[in-house]
């Protein structure tokens, strides 16, 4: 092989490289795999079972959709860790306050949910801290939509 054609090979070997890790990265930023903690889901999702999330934009979301929103938790001393939480939407940015299911929402103001913030809930009310329990979540905390389980 020449010293020409051993630098093509090189050239293209390098540049396939860099497209298959353009890809990789490409994937890693839209989607997440998540695993189900807890029974706030039940029965739809069990824990330990792990779905598949692909990021959205909370303008994209439509209401029954299972969306999975960042959590800070405690994790000992001052510090806060990064969790996930999955939920369904109960309501959207516009939607009129379902008052009479979330019951932190009550005595909230205005007659419909305000931009930057959705209601969402568990599907086992019993086993759940959502909307009922803490009024709105804000669309910032959004990852994106469950798309399937695995397994």
């Amino acid at each position: 092989m020449s010293g020409a054609t051993a630098l093509v090979a090189v050239l293209g070997l390098t540049v396939a490289l860099a497209v298959a890790l353009a890809v990789v990265v490409g994937v890693r930023r839209r989607y997440l795999v998540v695993t189900v903690e807890g029974e706030s889901m039940l029965p739809t999702y069990r824990p330990g079972e792990r779905v598949l999330v692909r990021r959205a934009r909370a303008g994209a979301l439509r209401a029954g959709q299972v969306v999975v929103l960042s959590d800070l938790v405690p994790a000992g001393g001052a510090e806060l860790r990064l969790r996930w939480i999955i939920k369904r939407v109960a309501a959207l940015p516009g939607d009129p306050i379902p008052r009479d299911t979330v019951p932190a929402l009550r005595a909230a103001p205005g007659t419909l949910v305000p931009a930057g913030h959705l209601v969402v809930l568990g599907d086992n009310p019993d086993r759940s801290h959502d909307s009922r329990h803490s009024g709105y979540l804000t669309t910032d905390r959004l990852y994106g939509v469950v798309l399937r389980r695995f397994g």
